[in-house]
Order: C-alpha cells, then sequence, then structure tokens
C-alpha cells in the first residue's frame, strides 16, 4: 500500500475541495509513492509524536490539523513546526491531514461529538451552500436510461435521503454535421431532428469531472450538449456542526457533568444555566463560535464547541446554555473517524493511536 492509497481512501470521504480557503489539508511531507509501513493517528502534529511513529515502525501519520498552516520562508528548526518539517524528512516520514474537510462531511467530527452523546435525529447545523450544481443533458430517447444510470453512478441525484433524483422531458433536438462529422443520427450536411430526452439532475461541484466524464463515455453523441448551472441551494448533508436530539430530556448541571466525564474536559466554561430541561443540544468541533446564532435560531437549548471569547459568551443572551468545552477535547475522538475508515478499506494494516496528549493547554 502507498500513501496515496491512503490519501485517496480519505479524499474519497472527506473531499479536499470542502477545505476552507485558509486550511492546508492533504499530504503536507511525503512521496505520494512512498510504501506504507504503519500509519499513526493524531490531532496535532508535535516532535514527540514523531518520536512515537519511529517507535512504532510508522511512516505515515495522519493528522487532523495540518502540521503547516501558512507558508514556511525558512527551516532552520528555530521553532515547532520547523524542527517538525527537519525531522520528519530525515526520517522519510509522511504526514497527511484532514481538517476542515472533515469538519464538513455529514459523518465527520461533529457527527462524532453527536454520537458520542447519544442524540438523535441529527442534522448538520449551518449547511454549505454554492456547493451544488445542476446538470441538463440532451439524449435519444433510447439511451435516456443508460445515461442517468451512469450519472447517478458517478455521484449526481443525491437530494437528502434519496438518490437517483432526475428530471426528464421529452423533445426535439435539431443539428447538422459538416463533412468532418460521422453522425450517430441523421446524415453529414443534412439538417436533422432526433427525438430526446432532457435530463437534468444535481451533484456537488467536486465531483464536475466525474460527472462530465461519465456523461460522455455512455453518451452516443460525437458532440454531446449538456449545460451546468450553479446553484443557491443549501448542501443540507453537509456544512459546519450538528445538531439533534437526546432521547430523553436531562436536567442542565447533569448533562454538563457528563459532557466533562465523557469527552475528559478539565473545565468547561459556560453561560448562566436557565433552569429548563435541555433536549435539543448543538454542536460543534474544534471552533465554532461563529455558529452560536444559527444554534439558537434552530431552537438548540445547549451548544457545545470550543474557543468562545469572553464578549461572545454574552450573545447567548439567556436564549441558550454555551458550554465551551475546548478546542482540544471537542476534537478528540477525530482519530477515531480515521481508524474506522482506514481499518475497513485497510482491514490488515497497522493502523494505531497516538499516545501522546498535544493538547497545548493544562487545567491547574
Amino acid at each position: 500500500m502507498q500513501v496515496k492509497d491512503v490519501a485517496r481512501a480519505i479524499e474519497q470521504f472527506a473531499p479536499l475541495q470542502f477545505q476552507e480557503s485558509y486550511d492546508n489539508a492533504g499530504l503536507c511531507i511525503g512521496n505520494p509513492d512512498s510504501e506504507v509501513t504503519g500509519i499513526l493517528l493524531t490531532i496535532d502534529i508535535t516532535e514527540a509524536v514523531l518520536d512515537e511513529a519511529l517507535a512504532k515502525n510508522c511512516n505515515l501519520i495522519v493528522s487532523h490539523h495540518p502540521l503547516i498552516f501558512s507558508g514556511l520562508k525558512k527551516i532552520s528548526g528555530k521553532t515547532m513546526v520547523e524542527r517538525c518539517v527537519i525531522k520528519a524528512i530525515q526520517n522519510n516520514l509522511s504526514i497527511y491531514s484532514a481538517h476542515t474537510n472533515i469538519d464538513v462531511v455529514s459523518r465527520g467530527v461533529s457527527y462524532k461529538l453527536c454520537e458520542k452523546l447519544g442524540l438523535i435525529n441529527c442534522r448538520v447545523l449551518s449547511p454549505l451552500k454554492g456547493e451544488l450544481q445542476k446538470l441538463a443533458t440532451f439524449v435519444p430517447k433510447e439511451y435516456a436510461e443508460k445515461v442517468r444510470d451512469a450519472l447517478f453512478k458517478a455521484g449526481a441525484g443525491n437530494i437528502g435521503n434519496y438518490d437517483s433524483c432526475s428530471f426528464s422531458q421529452s423533445g426535439k433536438g435539431s443539428f447538422r454535421g459538416n463533412e468532418k462529422t460521422i453522425p450517430f443520427a441523421g446524415e453529414k450536411g443534412k439538417l436533422h431532428f432526433e427525438d430526446e430526452i432532457r435530463i437534468e439532475t444535481i451533484f456537488p461541484k467536486y465531483l464536475q469531472n466525474n460527472i462530465i466524464d461519465a456523461l460522455k463515455n455512455v453518451h452516443p453523441y460525437e458532440e454531446v450538449a449538456y449545460d451546468l448551472y450553479p446553484l443557491d441551494n443549501s448542501f443540507e448533508i453537509a456544512g459546519m456542526g450538528m445538531i439533534g436530539e437526546l432521547p430523553e430530556n436531562a436536567e442542565e448541571i447533569n448533562f454538563l457533568k457528563k459532557i466533562k466525564e465523557l469527552f475528559s474536559v478539565g473545565c468547561i466554561r459556560h453561560t448562566n444555566l436557565r433552569g429548563k430541561p435541555v433536549k435539543k443540544i448543538a454542536v460543534c468541533g474544534g471552533s465554532g463560535s461563529n455558529l452560536l446564532n444559527v444554534a439558537i435560531h434552530k431552537g438548540a437549548d445547549l451548544f457545545i464547541t470550543g474557543d468562545f471569547k469572553y464578549h461572545q459568551f454574552f450573545e447567548a443572551d439567556g436564549k441558550i446554555v454555551i458550554a465551551d468545552i475546548g478546542h482540544y477535547e471537542s476534537e478528540y475522538f477525530t482519530k477515531e473517524i480515521f481508524y474506522d475508515l482506514l481499518i475497513k478499506i485497510f482491514p490488515k494494516f497497522a493502523v494505531h493511536f497516538s499516545n501522546i496528549n498535544t493538547n497545548p493547554i493544562n487545567y491547574y
């Protein structure tokens, strides 16, 4: 197995196209063609994690947070990041990261929080926008089913819990080929009218090349006519945060105690309790303070995330309980996402959890 095989498996689950513009997910260090001896899973890359990888004969480290967020002008070993880069290269270690791209997928970081909390009826808190496109193409009637099936297999036609979604309409298409053509229907140099089906379907834009390739591979025409339309619809199965419900109401203080124990939190920073049972819970792994108003709008009783600033706590305004459990703590179980994904695809390969606590924040 090569590094690129692992990268491909992760990116099929969490496409790199979903990462934020500031992010640096993907293969940071290493040759994609290198053979993998073992994989170490971690939240952060530190010198101790690199030492652990070497001790466990793991030459590929898969992390949540990228080692390099911004460009390095020098690699002299003066900073922790520079020292890690030097050590990784000297020891032929590859480093791969899935960050904001694994935050936004429907079974990503926030979903894992919901899973650990036992939430039901879970859905994306703030769905992505501008990620969907519509394809319209024109196909001879006898080829319509074949083309539809190819588009669906390439990833088109998924809306919520439904797949194979499309719309079809009959009509007549016209065309005239010049002397260089070998037309599927009609004769070169003569205007031809063909009974066609207009097929419309939607797909996430990161699949555009796959969708168009699938269309052209099965369409009988020399020149395939198709239109692409950008959509402003929400992509309901991808986005930041999740919201779900507890099977039964819980007392606020008891639920906070459960959170502290479940996520091994040294301290929960929270707003005033409202004296009401909690049922609907919003979560966001990492830094989710920008989703507070969305959580309030969607009726959440309590919002679990990390990195709230002092003045942001006032914005709860008695409408919701904020539970800031810490950035690291809210993403700790991301390693399990990697493990479950990789062990399913490569069941006989050595995949290890890092035993290093990389949380830079300590509690006294």
